[in-house]
């Protein structure tokens, strides 16, 4: 009765007041600092308030006061604590955790936006002669850090803003931004789904394609269903709750084309119509949360939120650019940086990812990308009689299939 009484006023008297702060260190993510939930956090990684006190550096008495105070101000139990038995935090402590959890990760991308103009306005003050390069770009982990390794390395602020890979290639045309990122298979077979969603948003000769990654993309499942699911299908199979992506987004594309793949009807697929998240972290957390058994996303998002993870397909991720805008100063930041080893060891310690085979560099579009079919060039007709030109070859003068996707054009 203490607690239902004291929370009819905290309803009415607490309010939600967000602040930042100038700290030495990086912040990633959708990390925000709060005392409460720092606290929430520490007693149950740690199992206890002394351990929670020892990690937080604080003391047992302040963390046991502070906890306290807070109670009152929520009116509501936040730890069971007895006699002779460790502390733990009440059910409602366990939820509120992972509703905050999940509100500050659905809300990543905008977060990261607001911490990247923040970020340009110090860099704005301190030295007007850093390179800005305006980025819409669908969600990737490994952006997030190139954004920091620019901005030590080149003196290249990225202002990145998440969205789909379609909306992303709409707002390069539209001149909104000076760089798209968007993923494709590295499988022909993936042509129908993807030609379909972005051939029409890129055109060879007026765009061009940047090496950036690859990255693994798999199936996401808490540990007890790790024996299930092998393959996507095996999600229809156990009736797996699954969590879909945004329509417009590359990994919604590469959904439908399993499915497509697979012979498999979207309304068999528990949930293809239900949650959706904008994130590869946001639906690893639906996943750890227990709102749904099953997502697509890549492996440093699983392995963030403990959960197994089921390689399916690997992706080349792009950054497209018009070629009226390749000779950008910041472009040409962009891909030296692309192409140093400092961003391929970056790479090698992000988990499914790993270096594209020409990072930083221009590609053929029309040999980059899967759907567009390779054109044989016609030999030209010789009068009857005559000699065959030297060092002319009889065979078919197409690129090779295992370097169809990377042949270099100049900056």
């Amino acid at each position: 009765m203490r607690y239902s009484k004291v929370s009819r006023n905290a309803e009415s008297a607490l309010g939600l007041h967000l602040r930042y702060a100038f700290e030495p260190g990086e912040q990633r993510g959708a990390t925000l600092g709060n005392p409460l939930f720092d606290l929430l956090t520490a007693v149950l990684e740690a199992g206890s308030i002394r351990h929670a006190s020892q990690s937080l550096k604080c003391s047992y008495r302040h963390l046991w006061g502070s906890l306290r105070a807070w109670e009152e101000k929520l009116g509501e139990p936040l730890i069971i604590w007895s006699q002779g038995q460790r502390a733990r935090p009440t059910q409602f402590a366990e939820r509120l955790l992972w509703a905050e959890r999940r509100a500050r990760t659905r809300m990543q991308p905008h977060i990261e936006a607001l911490r990247s103009d923040l970020a340009r306005v110090v860099a704005d003050a301190k030295d007007q002669r850093h390179q800005l390069l305006t980025v819409q770009a669908s969600h990737d982990m490994a952006l997030s850090v190139l954004q920091q390794h620019v901005a030590g390395t080149a003196d290249l602020h990225l202002d990145i803003r998440f969205q789909g890979s379609a909306d992303a290639l709409r707002a390069l045309s539209d001149r909104q931004c000076l760089v798209a990122g968007f993923h494709v298979p590295a499988l022909r077979g993936a042509a129908p789904v993807f030609a379909k969603a972005l051939k029409p948003l890129l055109k060879p000769g007026r765009h061009k394609l940047i090496g950036c990654a690859r990255r693994m993309q798999g199936l996401m499942v808490r540990r007890e269903h790790a024996a299930l699911v092998r393959t996507f299908p095996d999600v229809i199979r156990h009736r797996l709750r699954f969590v879909n992506r945004q329509l417009g987004s590359g990994t919604r594309m590469l959904i439908d084309h399993l499915l497509h793949e697979h012979s498999i009807d979207p309304r068999d697929l528990p949930g293809y119509n239900g949650l959706t998240e904008e994130t590869h972290v946001a639906v690893a957390l639906c996943v750890a949360s227990g709102l749904a058994d099953a997502g697509v996303g890549v492996e440093a998002a699983a392995l963030e939120f403990g959960l197994h993870f089921e390689p399916l397909v690997e992706e080349n991720y792009f950054l497209a650019c018009l070629k009226t805008n390749l000779g950008h100063a910041a472009v040409l930041r962009l891909c030296a940086a692309l192409a140093g080893s400092g961003w391929r060891d970056i790479l090698s310690n992000l988990p499914g990812y790993r270096a594209a085979l020409a990072p930083g560099k221009v590609l053929v579009m029309t040999e980059a990308l899967p759907w567009w079919p390779k054109i044989k060039s016609k030999p030209k007709q010789r009068k009857p009689g005559a000699a065959r030109p030297r060092g002319t070859r009889t065979e078919s003068a197409e690129v090779p299939e295992s370097l169809v996707s990377y042949r270099q054009e100049p900056v």
